[in-house]
């Protein structure tokens, strides 16, 4: 059984999934979906899509530069294996996926150190400008008392209304 990558998004194709189009040139391109296809019809970059994992990883969303990815690599040659090597091989599939999964921790972390300091920056930026959701409108109704300002006002009397009392 061969899994192929999706040419657009570089997803997984399993066998009996997704189009291939063959191009005048013999060049063969494989898609998952049809989304990938119509977004190759349509000349997009993949670079340029963000859902894509060219975009991702140009980025600095995924990681781009990792030597286990090295061992996923397409091989057309056939091989042949003996049981030792087979065991040895599967034990280091579960290392590297041990070294590949720290290794994505760590890239999460650091994507991630300014993340909080942010969050709370916009989170008090937001609160200060909505605090009248907040407050009691009782409350607000006091304070806005409390600012109003007190004019006396002085009535003048005039002769007229001495002579009238």
């Amino acid at each position: 059984m061969r899994l192929e990558k999706c040419w657009f998004c570089s997803s997984t194709v399993y066998p009996g999934h997704g189009i291939q189009f063959v191009r005048n040139d013999a060049k063969i391109f494989r898609f998952c979906r049809s989304k990938c296809h119509k977004n190759f019809k349509m000349k997009r970059n993949p670079r340029k899509v963000k859902w894509t994992k060219a975009y991702r990883r140009l980025h600095g969303k995924d990681m781009t530069q990792d030597a286990t990815f090295e061992f996923e690599r397409k091989r057309n040659r056939p091989e042949r294996y003996d049981r030792n090597l087979t065991q040895t091989t599967l034990e280091v599939i579960k290392k590297i996926d041990k070294v590949r999964s720290r290794r994505e921790e760590k890239h999460h972390k650091n994507r991630m150190v300014g993340k909080r300091a942010k969050e709370m920056r916009e989170a008090k930026k937001e609160h200060d400008q909505q605090i009248y959701l907040i407050k009691d409108p009782s409350v607000l109704a006091k304070e806005s008392s409390a600012k109003a300002v007190k004019v006396k006002v002085q009535h003048e009397s005039t002769d007229d209304n001495r002579m009238e009392e």
